[in-house]
This record gives C-alpha cells, structure tokens and sequence, in this order.
C-alpha cells in the first residue's frame, strides 16, 4: 500500500509497518494479511505455529490478542490489502522470471565489463 494506514499508530511491538505497505510480525517477513487469513479459517495458536514454525507461542497469542481487540481496524487494513492485490492481478503486473532478470542483467553489465 502506498500510504500509511490508519492502524499503525495502533500496532503493539510486535507488529511493525514496513515501508513497503506491509504490516509484519516484527523480527519476521510474516505479514499481518496472511497470520490473520489462517486464523479467521479457525487456525488455532497450536495450527499456526505449525504454519508458521519461526513464530514462538506467545508472539502468536500476543497477535491473536491485537487482533480480538482491534479487529475492526484489522478487518479494514484486510480488505484494502485484498482490494489492491486484486488490483494486481488484474493488470497482470507480476514480477519478471528468471529469463527476463538475466537479460537485464546481461543489459547492464555486458560481458567481460568488472
């Protein structure tokens, strides 16, 4: 997301807004959008430590407890998540192969250049 969202003056330490839009359990590159997906799918703490295994117990509780709290808040910050990945996929904007990297690599630094 482009701008800052509204919930960030809310986030606990361990959810941290990073610049690219993204709200992530601090200290990890697990996003708030996905941890909160698999707990409103009935995810207990126990199923998303499994899903998550470098996240320890009480992180997970810590960001369940956020969640109950500020779920409106939450709730809105998921769905304009959703709407501009929606948007993503519908312009077909995705990020370049590995063919199309190594032919911009070969642009930029043509062979036998240090």
């Amino acid at each position: 997301m482009d701008e800052p969202d509204p919930l960030i003056p809310l986030l606990p330490p361990d959810l941290l807004w990073h610049p690219d839009g993204e709200i992530r359990l601090a200290g990890h590159r697990i996003g708030l959008y996905h941890f909160v997906l698999y707990y409103n799918e009935g995810y207990t703490a126990e199923m998303l430590l499994g899903q998550f295994p470098t996240l320890d117990l009480a992180l997970i509780h810590r960001v369940i407890a956020f969640y109950r709290t500020h779920s409106k808040e939450v709730d809105a910050y998921i769905l304009r998540y959703r709407s501009e990945l929606d948007q993503y996929r519908a312009t077909g904007t995705h990020a370049p192969g590995p063919a199309d990297l190594r032919s911009r690599l070969a642009r930029t630094h043509p062979a036998g250049s240090a």
